[in-house]
């Protein structure tokens, strides 16, 4: 599992985190019922406090990318909503596009980039 922390950016830790682990799921570096390493162990490895490693995993656990088993701990388990999942997409979007748009990216980069970076997670 290859997870990388920037400890000079200006995103939170645990957000560093999450979004790693969701790019992990999004590339399939990780699988559908795979284990994460322990909260202790993934502190540990990356050098961080374990609450940092624990407020991540609960974020994932909330937005459906893993479930919390008190036995094995984090499993990769993407709970598949796809109406609310458009929904963060819209989202998240909004403020991508109206930056592109404030610099004159025009209709057509944004497609193709979103469509490379599609293909790349897909694996075409």
């Amino acid at each position: 599992m290859m997870i990388e922390i920037d400890f000079n950016s200006d995103d939170a830790i645990y957000l560093q985190l999450c979004n790693q682990i969701i790019l992990g799921i999004a590339t399939s570096q990780f699988r559908e019922g795979e284990q994460l390493p322990s909260v202790r162990t993934l502190a540990e490895t990356i050098g961080i406090n374990m609450h940092t490693v624990n407020k991540a995993y609960s974020i994932l656990q909330q937005e459906g990318f893993v479930k919390i088993d008190r036995r094995k701990g984090a499993v990769i388990a993407v709970d598949i909503d796809k109406l609310q999942a458009l929904e963060e997409a819209r989202q998240g979007l909004e403020v991508v596009l109206a930056r592109a748009l404030c610099k004159n990216i025009s209709r057509n980069e944004i497609h193709n980039l979103i469509d490379q970076i599609y293909d790349d997670y897909s694996g075409i």
